[in-house]
C-alpha cells in the first residue's frame, strides 16, 4: 500500500529524486576506508553506512511527493539520518564528514518554510562544531558545503514544485477554456437551429396546404423556406467561428415573419433611444427564443412584441394569447429568474421553464446586470419579459459568456 494521493501516485516518484542518488558517491572515502582498515569497528561502520543509505534514499524518494513528503514517516527517517550523521561524523571523522553535505541535500529536498530555515541553521552549526573539532579550520569547508547543499535543493525543489503548478494551472484553464467554448457552441446552435427549424416548419406546413388552391402562395412559402435555409447555413457557419452578430431589428422582421406563416397575428411596437450592439444582440436572442415558443407551444392567434426604452433601461415584453402554460411545456408558472413572476431575479432559472432557451437568455441577462421573467400574462397566455441596464457598459459580461463573442466586442 501507498498514502500517496491519487493525484501523486498518478505522476509517479518524480524523475527529481533521482538525481540525488549519485551524491552518494560522496561516501565512497568512508566506503574504501572499510577494506583498507583505517576504519575502527568495521562491522559497525559498515551497518551504519548501510543504514544511512537506506535512509537517504527512503527521504529522497519520499520527498518529492507532497503527500508522502510531509508524512510522519518521513520526517522520522529524516530525524533518524540527522542522528546516525552525527553519530558517524562525531566517531570517525575524515571522510565520514562528507555526510554532513548528504544530510543537507535531504533536509533541503523535505522540509519546507520556517522548519526549514530552522532546521538548516541547526545542521550548519552542528556540522561546523563537529568538522572544526576533528579538522580544525578545514572543518569550515565541511559546514560551507552543508549549507549551500541545503539552501541550493531547498531552492530547486521550490522552483520545480512552481514549475508543476504552473503547468497544472496552465492545463485547468486550457480545459475551462474547452468547456466554455463547448457551453457556447451548443447554446448557439440550440438558439439558431431551434428557431429556425421551427420556421422551417410552419412555412412548410402552409406550402402543403396552400398547395392545392393557391400554388402561387405555396411557391411563396417555398421561397422562404430556402431563404431561411440559406440564413441558417451563414448563422451556423458564424457561430462555429465565434463571430455571430446580432441585431435585434432583423429579429423583429424574422418574428413578423415566422408569426405571420404560423397564423399568428403579429403586433411589434418599439420606442426608445436607440441601442448599442451588445443591447441589440442581447434582445435579438430573447425575441427569437420567445417567439420560438410562440410557434411551437402556443396556439395563440395574436402575439405582441414590445419594446420601450430609456437612456438607463431598455424593456422588451413577447405576450401572446395562447394557451399559457397549460400543457405547452413552457413552465410551471414561475419567472425564468427564480422569483415568482414580476420579481426580481438572478441567473438560476427555473427547471422546466422554457427548456434550456430560457435558461441560457437568464444566465446572458443576468451577465449584464438585467433579468429575464417568464410566466403567464395578466389576461392569459404566456409573457416573457427582459430588462437590461444600459448605464454601465455590457461589453465585459458579453466577452465572458460562452457564446458571447459577438464581433462587436471584439
Amino acid at each position: 500500500m501507498t498514502d500517496c494521493a491519487p493525484d501523486d501516485c498518478r505522476k509517479g516518484r518524480p524523475t527529481a529524486a533521482l538525481a540525488m542518488l549519485p551524491w552518494l558517491l560522496l561516501g565512497m572515502g568512508a566506503f574504501s576506508n572499510l577494506f583498507q582498515d583505517h576504519t575502527a569497528h568495521p562491522v559497525i561502520a559498515g551497518l551504519g553506512l548501510l543504514a544511512f543509505n537506506s535512509l537517504y534514499i527512503y527521504v529522497a524518494v519520499r520527498a518529492f511527493v507532497p503527500s508522502t513528503r510531509v508524512s510522519v514517516s518521513t520526517r522520522v527517517a529524516l530525524g533518524l539520518l540527522a542522528a546516525l550523521t552525527c553519530a558517524l561524523a562525531i566517531g570517525y571523522g575524515g571522510t565520514w564528514l562528507l555526510f554532513f553535505p548528504l544530510l543537507g541535500l535531504a533536509t533541503g529536498a523535505a522540509l519546507r518554510g520556517r522548519t526549514l530555515r530552522w532546521a538548516g541553521l541547526v545542521l550548519g552549526v552542528t556540522a561546523g562544531a563537529v568538522s572544526v573539532a576533528h579538522d580544525g579550520s578545514l572543518g569550515l569547508g565541511v559546514t560551507y558545503a552543508t549549507l549551500v547543499s541545503t539552501a541550493v535543493t531547498a531552492a530547486l525543489v521550490s522552483l520545480s514544485e512552481t514549475v508543476r503548478e504552473l503547468r497544472s494551472a496552465r492545463e485547468e484553464l486550457a480545459r475551462r477554456a474547452v468547456e466554455r467554448e463547448r457551453l457556447r457552441f451548443s447554446r448557439d446552435l440550440h438558439d439558431l437551429l431551434g428557431h429556425t427549424l421551427s420556421v422551417i416548419v410552419v412555412k412548410s406546413e402552409a406550402a402543403r396546404r396552400l398547395a392545392p388552391r393557391d400554388a402561387d402562395a405555396a411557391l411563396a412559402q417555398i421561397t422562404d423556406i430556402e431563404s431561411v435555409g440559406r440564413q441558417a447555413l451563414t448563422e451556423i457557419r458564424e457561430a462555429v467561428t465565434g463571430y455571430r452578430e446580432g441585431s435585434l431589428a432583423t429579429e423583429l422582421d424574422r418574428a413578423r415573419s415566422a408569426l405571420a406563416a404560423a397564423g399568428v397575428t403579429p403586433v411589434v411596437d418599439r420606442s426608445g433611444p436607440p441601442l448599442d450592439a451588445p443591447a441589440e444582440a442581447l434582445l435579438g436572442w430573447v425575441v427569437r427564443e420567445a417567439v420560438t415558443n410562440v410557434v411551437r407551444h402556443s396556439s395563440a392567434g395574436r402575439c405582441t412584441i414590445t419594446v420601450t426604452g430609456t437612456p438607463e433601461r431598455v424593456r422588451l415584453t413577447v405576450a401572446d394569447d395562447g394557451t399559457g402554460i397549460r400543457g405547452t411545456g413552457r413552465g410551471d408558472g414561475a419567472s425564468a429568474s427564480g422569483a415568482p413572476d414580476g420579481g426580481t431575479g438572478t441567473a438560476a432559472a427555473v427547471p422546466g421553464l422554457g427548456g434550456t432557451g430560457l435558461r441560457g437568455l437568464t444566465e446572458r441577462l443576468a451577465a449584464a446586470g438585467g433579468r429575464l421573467t417568464a410566466g403567464p400574462g395578466a389576461d392569459g397566455g404566456f409573457l416573457v419579459a427582459a430588462e437590461l441596464p444600459l448605464a454601465e457598459p455590457l461589453l465585459p459580461a458579453l466577452a465572458d459568456l460562452p457564446l458571447g463573442r459577438e464581433r462587436n466586442a471584439q
